[in-house]
């Protein structure tokens, strides 16, 4: 590693109490690792840093040789490289993490989950027999679910229904609360139905027409721009505000019902971002389609199109 990269990992750690090295960012996760790691860390912390490795090839092969840590996402607290994404989750689960950034003990009663008989039929047979394996529940912040037979680790927590036990990590019992999980037959294919008492409303599209019809009627919901800063500052949005560590900081502590959309170049970025905060909680979140592009040829010709 050359001494230049090196002086740039040691001045964001010295600058900085906790740094997720990580692809993507904050807002806009670029990897499951990465979201995994900052969806727990946007539970236990109002403000962190992000660095994006992806945006950076320099960093991102030089924090590998920084801490002798192979892979990504790494977490940094007070210069000490904790690790990466699976550490993490199991220093989360257990409750080490809250105890590192002295947050209370958490809350480890297990959800209620309810398996139907047919269900449960279907799960036994599709289990492995090895006495090894658990069967592992795991919902994402994106509210997706996923069945996995695998050891246990020890610190998840266990829920039983139909004679079935499921181990969920401590991020998945509070999603999982309520769960119903049913067997339905169909016309060309057969499976496992989820029903989710505690997952918010799926993202919605919101056209930029339809986003300047409520600016000019005043009813827009809040809406963050989530470009890079370099385009903000060259092609500003001003129906947008930046969504900067203050504004997480504020959405940390924000009302989960409040309307929010999310705007970026062409609409990618911001849907990542509008799903990180419905992962949040957040209950109504749109995504501007099209981004300031088509905003640029629908609306207002004046936008430059870049």
């Amino acid at each position: 590693m050359e001494n230049a990269t090196r002086e740039r990992i040691e001045a964001l750690l010295a600058a900085n109490p906790v740094v997720l090295f990580m692809k993507g960012d904050r807002q806009a996760p670029r990897c499951g690792f990465s979201a995994t790691a900052t969806g727990m860390l946007d539970q236990l912390l109002g403000d962190y840093l992000t660095v994006d490795v992806l945006a950076d090839q320099d960093i991102r092969e030089g924090i590998k040789a920084y801490g002798q840590w192979p892979t990504i996402p790494q977490l940094y607290v007070k210069g000490e490289l904790i690790g990466g994404s699976d550490i993490v989750a199991n220093m989360f689960n257990s409750g080490e993490l809250h105890t590192l950034f002295d947050q209370p003990v958490p809350d480890r009663t297990p959800p209620k989950i309810t398996i139907t008989p047919t269900a449960a039929e279907a799960i036994k047979a599709g289990m492995d027999d090895d006495p090894s394996l658990a069967l592992h529940l795991s919902i994402d912040g994106r509210w997706q679910a996923q069945f996995m037979l695998k050891p246990a680790e020890g610190s998840e927590l266990v829920a039983e229904s139909a004679g079935i036990r499921v181990l969920v990590d401590l991020a998945t019992a509070r999603r999982a609360d309520g769960l119903e999980i049913d067997w339905v037959e169909g016309l060309t294919e057969s499976g496992l139905k989820i029903s989710n008492p505690n997952a918010p409303a799926a993202v919605a599209d919101l056209s930029v027409t339809d986003l300047a019809a409520m600016l000019e009627r005043g009813e827009a919901p809040l809406l963050f721009d989530v470009r890079p800063p370099a385009d903000r500052l060259a092609y500003p949005f001003q129906a947008a505000r930046a969504l900067d560590a203050d504004a997480m900081a504020e959405l940390n502590d924000a009302d989960r019902s409040q309307p929010m959309a999310f705007i970026c170049h062409h609409g990618n970025a911001s849907r990542q971002a509008a799903e990180h905060f419905r992962g949040m909680g957040f209950s109504k979140t749109f995504n501007v389609t099209g981004g300031v592009d088509a905003w640029a040829q629908q609306v207002d010709s004046d936008f430059p199109r870049y």
